[in-house]
């Protein structure tokens, strides 16, 4: 992968500037961003990683902002100190950050405002926005150098492109007399390091956030059918069959994200093709999406829905959460971050019912060696993002004390709790006592969290860093898929045709 030429930066700034006044639109803009490949794996940014239900809870509900001994917020903190001090050499300066609006982004924000901008000095302007604008913005700063964003927001499918345009955050750590108090990077969990915020084996960024999909189910269901929890495909195939002859057309026993088109059909997709042993890309670059274990897989994922709803060709993860939520299935493997909307007695028919539980074993597991372009496989498919320092910001130390306390321990397992329970990046974020305090029924749930933490750890599958890889996903696979699931084409003319996209797109 090739970082972005600065005559494609160019062009690409003017379309985001055409954008900005309204001059050229969404999908005019996105369509040259995919060109170009820029890409958007964000959750947020294609439907959400959680209902509309589930992002109003952020605003409605009020959960308390607990603080630890080692919070800024706490008098006479180490962290406090620190703040204190360093914002004498600071006060007065300006920071700016754009982010997608996400709820860890809000709750975050909220903090910086009530916590490091009253003890620091330092003023905190931090723009909201919908990723495509994020990018836009982001464009328009790197052809300028302009500074005018001192730390940058990167959806993974990004870094490669901007790689030359960060600080090298490993070169910060070096200066001591800047080092956030307990910040540790050591903590961050290290597949997240690896997939999200670094670049040909060198860190650019610190993780921020991480979907990740994981098994949830019924318990009153399983106790009532006596079934056990599947921990292999065949079981998994088995059950649902089960659960779909003994209570369909009520519930099935799974359900589905297969939108037509959509980003959702291709995550779904992977997370089977994977646990089959296959990959999108063997070794050298060369296609492996239509060889007999993707074959396989997609014959097993065809089986599966004759257990799901009628409707489930039409839902991406959005109407998937909802349709689980009123009960409409007795299991799924899908993003974890939508587990807490099932505690909410506002929003679920089943509160305290559901379960989490690792994704079944795979069949086989092709290694990241035997594949191209960064792909990894594992059946629990990741999403994330990272948070950098721009290279043109006039306030680099600022900004890199800044960035350390907002992905402190702390500041993220305050924001995850705030925010609903979104999945925490660091390993002291899973054993946080505040946490732990939330780990029953209830909204902002973190019942999940063990699940979560196994899936990073051991299950997590990541999709190719190919530049082309956002266009190829959405434009080609999850259009194939869609006429597969559909029933208006084959499986092999459609793994045929992926095969053939893919290969066009490793040469663009």
């Amino acid at each position: 992968m090739e970082v972005l030429s600065t005559q494609q930066r160019f062009a690409l700034a003017e379309s985001g500037r055409k954008y900005s006044r309204g001059m050229l639109s969404r999908k005019e803009f996105i369509n040259l961003c995919l060109k170009a490949g820029l890409g958007f794996s964000s959750l947020s940014f294609l439907g959400a990683c959680g209902s509309e239900k589930q992002k109003d809870q952020t605003k409605i509900q009020k959960v308390e902002d607990v603080l630890s001994n080692k919070s800024a917020g706490v008098a006479d903190s180490d962290q406090q100190k620190f703040l204190k001090d360093w914002g004498k050499s600071f006060k007065g300066k300006t920071l700016s950050i754009v982010t997608e609006n996400t709820p860890p982004s809000q709750f975050t924000r909220q903090l910086a405002k009530k916590e490091f901008e009253s003890l620091t000095g330092i003023n905190i302007e931090w723009e909201l926005l919908p990723l495509d604008k994020v990018l836009s913005l982001l464009l328009t700063d790197t052809v300028m150098k302009s500074g005018r964003n001192d730390i940058y927001y990167w959806d993974q499918a990004w870094v490669g492109r901007f790689v030359n345009d960060a600080v090298n955050p490993m070169e910060l750590m070096q200066k001591k007399d800047l080092a956030y108090p307990g910040f540790d990077f050591d903590d961050f969990l290290q597949p997240l390091v690896e997939n999200i915020a670094s670049y040909g084996g060198n860190v650019v960024g610190l993780p921020y956030d991480i979907p990740i999909f994981i098994l949830m189910y019924r318990k009153d269901i399983f106790e009532e059918l006596k079934l056990n929890v599947p921990t292999t495909l065949d079981e998994f195939m088995n059950t649902a069959q089960a659960i779909t002859e003994a209570k369909a057309p009520q519930v099935y026993g799974t359900i589905g994200q297969w939108k037509s088109g959509h980003y959702a059909l291709e995550c779904d997709m992977t997370a089977w093709l994977w646990a089959h042993g296959g990959s999108i890309f063997g070794q050298n670059n060369i296609p492996a999406i239509n060889d007999e274990r993707a074959y396989a897989a997609m014959e097993y994922m065809m089986a599966l829905k004759k257990y799901m709803p009628p409707g489930v060709t039409g839902w991406d993860w959005s109407g998937q959460i909802d349709n689980m939520a009123k009960g409409r299935a007795g299991m799924y493997i899908s993003w974890g971050e939508g587990f807490p909307t099932y505690d909410d007695p506002r929003y679920s028919k089943v509160v305290g019912l559901m379960e989490a539980a690792p994704c079944p074993k795979e069949i086989a597991l092709r290694s990241k060696s035997e594949c191209s372009f960064d792909e990894t496989p594992g059946m629990s498919h990741q999403g994330g993002s990272c948070l950098a320092i721009s290279k043109y910001s006039k306030n680099i130390e600022a900004a890199w004390i800044f960035l350390q306390w907002a992905t402190s321990a702390d500041i993220t397992t305050r924001a995850g709790l705030l925010g609903g329970g979104a999945s925490p990046v660091r390993k002291s974020n899973y054993t946080d006592p505040r946490v732990l305090a939330k780990k029953k029924v209830g909204p902002g749930t973190t019942r999940h969290f063990d699940v979560t933490l196994d899936a990073i750890l051991n299950r997590m599958g990541t999709e190719p860093h190919l530049p082309m890889w956002a266009s190829l996903s959405v434009d080609s696979f999850a259009v194939e898929l869609g006429k597969m699931t559909t029933g208006q084409q084959s499986i092999k003319d459609t793994l045929d045709k992926m095969a053939k996209d893919a290969l066009k797109a490793t040469k663009q």
